[in-house]
């Protein structure tokens, strides 16, 4: 597995990184109950295959159920090893507003304090805000509050995940933050216009829905009604399969991978097999020139309409 410096950092990460969500809650395409979950000794085992085949990225956050719980336990005795990025938990008191400063304050050290109890360490190498508006953003105290972890050494890099293309624009042009974690991936390219700008301010950039939840695997087949356009969307990549790429979730993965400002790619792992694959695809060879422009020019061409939340509500993605 390769490595990439994740921005100006100093840290490397493998080009891999493995997404914990769904070893702490039900999430993704078919998943409705705890239940269908993986049990915890198959997690960490699961997580200690990664680390010993090359993978030594983790992304978790406290809003992920009990997975910062499994990787705490996955990697006791390996801490070094690995390099684990959590988020700070949800910091609106409701949707509208968000708290005054001195509560922010609480909310955010309880958090972290969570966060290093249930991962067993004393720092994060990663320390991100989750799901960061331009509210967040443009917040002096949050910039504070994390600036000075990562002054103290609690976490040696600071980050946020976005959303929106103006949220990660801000967040690169504030010169605070060290990462940005946001989505990219064949459908919706439209954060590949910021990408040269983090490269030019030394931010690391990681990729997550790189597979758009399932829908851009076998498992997106068949979609809800209301998707048709994007179900018909989607068979188009089909053109690109070659003898080497013969499936849509092995070129998605490789057409991030191709992307030379991206640090890492967030890959969901619940299962052997899964972590298998990901890792023969991950091989160091990504897509020619000609390949990846063809798949530049087969982004949806509606992307603002691509709104998984929205799906998932109407239940589109059961």
């Amino acid at each position: 597995m390769k490595k990439r410096f994740l921005g100006k950092s100093g840290i490397e990460v493998s080009e891999l990184s493995f997404g914990t969500v769904s070893l702490g809650v039900p999430y993704g395409i078919g998943i409705s109950g705890k239940n269908e979950m993986i049990s915890e000794t198959d997690a960490i085992d699961l997580l200690r295959s990664a680390l010993d085949q090359g993978i030594n990225f983790f992304d978790t956050a406290r809003g992920y159920g009990c997975s910062e719980e499994r990787i705490g336990k996955a990697f006791k005795g390996r801490r070094d090893d690995a390099v684990i990025c959590t988020k700070c938990t949800n910091l609106y008191k409701d949707k509208k507003c968000l708290p005054a400063d001195n509560r922010l304050e609480t909310i955010i050290e309880t958090s972290i304090q969570e966060s290093l109890s249930a991962l067993q360490t004393d720092y994060v190498d990663v320390y991100m805000v989750h799901n960061a508006d331009l509210n967040i953003l443009n917040n002096q105290t949050i910039m504070e509050i994390f600036s000075e972890y990562r002054k103290k050494g609690i976490a040696r890099a600071i980050g946020v995940s976005t959303y929106s293309v103006e949220e990660t624009r801000t967040a690169i042009e504030s010169g605070v933050w060290d990462v940005v974690q946001l989505a990219y991936n064949l459908m919706d390219q439209r954060h590949s216009e910021l990408f040269s700008l983090a490269e030019q301010n030394g931010v690391g950039i990681v990729v997550r829905s790189v597979l758009f939840k399932g829908i851009l695997t076998d498992r997106g087949r068949n979609l809800h009604p209301a998707l048709k356009l994007v179900e018909q969307h989607r068979a188009s990549y089909s053109e690109l399969f070659n003898e080497k790429i013969t499936t849509l979730s092995d070129l998605a993965t490789k057409f991030v991978l191709s992307q030379k400002e991206v640090s890492s790619v967030l890959v969901g792992i619940d299962k052997h097999e899964y972590l298998e694959h990901a890792l023969s695809v991950a091989d160091g060879t990504y897509l020619d020139e000609k390949t990846l422009k063809a798949a530049r020019n087969l982004a949806y061409p509606d992307p603002n309409s691509l709104d998984l939340p929205m799906w998932e509500k109407n239940g589109w993605l059961t």
